[in-house]
């Protein structure tokens, strides 16, 4: 699964991600290519909503 399609289920996770700076997105997209599973990917958007998560 893809980074976006991802986003897309994950509502809360987009919103967060729509607010970032342009900087702050594009060191969350560069994250995405050491994922290797959908259930990571899964799991990496959804920590995206964790008040502790840091760009």
């Amino acid at each position: 699964m893809g980074f976006g399609m991802a986003l897309a289920q994950n509502p809360d996770a987009m919103d967060v991600f729509a607010g970032l700076t342009e900087a702050q997105r594009r060191q969350v997209v560069e994250k995405t290519g050491r994922i290797r599973s959908k259930e990571e990917m899964r799991s990496y958007v959804d920590s995206l909503v964790d008040p502790g998560w840091q760009p």
